[in-house]
């Protein structure tokens, strides 16, 4: 075969295989691998670095399929490449265990930079990348030592486009002048129910260059030798993001099928994958067929990305020779365990003197870990004077100041925790975001595909309660918290003090594979005595009884000093009380139940949980003979003091409801 032929047949190599596998499980999309076959291959091939026998290489490439439907396009790539998955996992494609799920998984798969489904939010999650790497190149790299220096390519199609998340992220791209940054559009005119002029005529390229980007259009996605040059283009503007229009056809190749919506979403049907084949000159008889020729043209091309790393390899050798300082820094840069040593750190764990909002407290810590932690980096949506985010003595990252620490989201809260999490999946930071715990609701599906994909990143929520006060009820969060505690694999605190506070940032800084929502106030509160590490348990006895008591308060946050004052009253009537703080129920979960019970035996049936958010999910500690003492409407306007006692929250309350038990 001439080079052209075999890089032709190549690109119908990944159409088939992926056609095969859609129709083997009955379940899949086609049109998205047959139609962007050839500009994933030509990315691959010829302009992405990457080796398939270290997918973790630090300087590797990213590449994040957005449109995570198209799944086969990513399975195809990475089976011809070389890197593990074997013919059998494409035949096992949407089964069961498989290491091919339905929609790309980030920790299942390798190769897999990200999970994608959720459409715009790997777009977001790769400016995210891109921001890592602008940020680690102006830390790290010397002159002649470009250590850190590689693009991040993101592909997707016009869901993505549609999806706001895209728009706010792309602002901030272009506002942050991210060259490194590539986008790949897969125009081919068509969403699930027809036509995109349905409900999408804009001119997405005109909206790209008005963010910033630099816009460059292919009009024939089939052109390996137009994309190529388009794909250099990008890589030569190093101010602007780039965004490659390239014009396809979904489901191309399959004549009953191509331009068709029916192509999206559902298996092309047997005889129309045979229509397939004929029409790329393929193999009618023959399924899961790939030429040996392809097999080692796809060799020749992965013993090439090989020498790329040894290349870095070398490089980064000689740099840390002549800068062993920066060595040390690039260690603690990825030294996963490197916040454990806060745990003996008196200075860390500092009782607060006299009330304060938990929001201040973490902003001083914040600013205490931020020398100890360099690789800490983070900001808000637009509010960090007001959820104490700031890194005081530090600059900002912008396009001329990379090594910059503090990000500047804009008010885009959706676009920021897709971001965050592009941060985290890169490697080598410790990224935090923020907003108000009411907008939690902006940042939710971002906040469950963290959990989703294990990535550690932190959520700094300020302003937890009707403690908000006089911005009445839209800005006054109360379902909030339900919503975040019911995901799994994430972790919610909402501490009542300074003590309890720094054991929320720590548990947050040394979690390796679970998210972490920081739920913090407003308002002063006071020190409570008892607080401390216990609170890393998630939930702990505060102050104890004699014996077996005949009654336990529970409580969070803000409220945890009411508790506090009512175990006082009560015990001054006789009557014995524990008092028992919970700050995270789900770290409480994943504590023995030998603990648990210590902390709330079953014997003890009456309970009053006190918490100024919605009641939903209290009932699991309060059981049947017990009460809640929580919101059942969205609150009101007015002074915080006011608002908590005009609801309820209060001494005498607690001391009724404890006496009527």
């Amino acid at each position: 075969m001439t080079n052209k032929t075999v890089q032709e047949t190549a690109v119908n190599a990944i159409r088939v295989l992926s056609a095969d596998a859609i129709q083997k499980a009955n379940s899949g999309h086609p049109g998205l691998p047959l139609g962007a076959a050839p500009m994933a291959y030509e990315l691959w091939a010829n302009h992405m670095r990457h080796n398939p026998a270290d997918p973790d290489w630090p300087d590797r490439d990213r590449f994040i399929l957005s449109g995570g439907h198209g799944s086969m396009l990513l399975y195809s790539l990475l089976h011809l490449f070389g890197y593990g998955l074997t013919m059998e996992d494409l035949k096992q494609f949407r089964q069961l265990g498989s290491a091919t799920p339905g929609h790309p998984e980030y920790g299942h798969t390798a190769g897999v930079e990200a999970t994608t489904g959720p459409l715009g939010q790997g777009m977001a999650m790769a400016v995210g990348m891109a921001i890592a790497e602008k940020h680690l190149a102006g830390v790290f790299n010397r002159e002649n030592y470009p250590v850190v220096d590689h693009y991040t390519f993101a592909l997707g199609g016009d869901g993505c486009m549609m999806e706001g998340i895209s728009s706010e992220a792309f602002s901030l791209a272009g506002t942050l002048g991210l060259g490194k940054l590539i986008i790949l559009y897969d125009s081919n005119r068509i969403s699930i129910e027809g036509s995109t002029d349905l409900a999408f005529t804009e001119n997405v390229q005109e909206r790209m260059d008005a963010f910033g980007f630099q816009t460059i259009t292919v009009e024939d996605g089939n052109n390996l030798e137009a994309i190529g040059a388009a794909i250099e283009a990008a890589k030569a503007d190093t101010r602007r993001p780039s965004f490659i229009t390239v014009r396809t056809e979904i489901g191309y190749g399959c004549p009953a099928k191509q331009g068709k919506a029916s192509a999206h979403g559902e298996p092309l049907g047997g005889e129309n994958v045979k229509e397939l084949k004929r029409f790329l000159g393929w193999p009618e008889d023959k399924s899961f067929y790939v030429p040996e020729e392809v097999y080692g043209h796809f060799r020749r091309l992965a013993a090439q990305k090989e020498e790329e790393e040894n290349a870095w390899k070398a490089m980064f050798a000689a740099y840390c020779g002549e800068y062993p300082e920066m060595e040390e820094l690039w260690e603690r840069y990825h030294d996963e365990n490197a916040a454990q040593d806060l745990l003996n750190d008196s200075e860390f764990f500092k009782k607060t003197e006299g009330p304060d909002a938990t929001r201040n407290v973490s902003g001083r810590i914040i600013n205490y870990i931020k020398d100890r932690l360099p690789n800490l980096i983070g900001g808000s949506a637009d509010l960090g004077p007001s959820n104490k985010t700031v890194m005081t003595g530090v600059c900002d990252f912008s396009a001329d100041t990379p090594q910059g620490r503090n990000l500047h989201f804009g008010v885009r809260e959706q676009a920021m925790a897709s971001i965050g999490n592009g941060l985290a999946l890169h490697g080598g930071l410790k990224p935090y975001v923020a907003t108000f715990f009411v907008f939690s609701d902006y940042v939710k599906p971002m906040a469950r595909l963290s959990a989703i994909m294990g990535v550690p990143l932190i959520y700094v929520f300020s302003h937890d309660s009707i403690g908000v006060g006089e911005d009445g009820p839209t800005h006054e969060p109360v379902e909030q918290m339900a919503m975040l505690r019911s995901l799994p694999n994430f972790h919610v605190f909402r501490p009542c003090d300074g003590m309890e506070t720094a054991a929320a940032w720590y548990s947050a800084l040394t979690e390796k594979k679970t998210p972490t929502a920081l739920v913090l106030t407003r308002q002063n509160v006071p020190p409570v005595e008892g607080t401390g590490k216990g609170a890393l348990r998630g939930g702990y006895i505060l102050d104890d009884c004699e014996g077996t008591p005949d009654l336990i308060l529970i409580a969070s946050g803000s409220e945890v000093p009411l508790v506090a004052a009512a175990k006082k009253e009560l015990a001054g009537e006789g009557r014995k009380v524990r008092v028992v703080s919970m700050p995270s129920m789900d770290v409480f979960e994943e504590q023995s139940q030998e603990y648990r019970e210590s902390v709330l035996p079953r014997s003890v049936r009456r309970r009053v949980a006190v918490e100024a958010l919605s009641g939903f999910g209290w009932d699991r500690y309060v059981g049947l003979d017990g009460v809640c003492i929580t919101m059942d409407g969205f609150g009101t306007s007015g002074p915080y003091s006011t608002l908590f006692e005009y609801f309820g929250f209060t001494v005498a309350r607690v001391v009724d409801a404890a006496r009527a038990l």
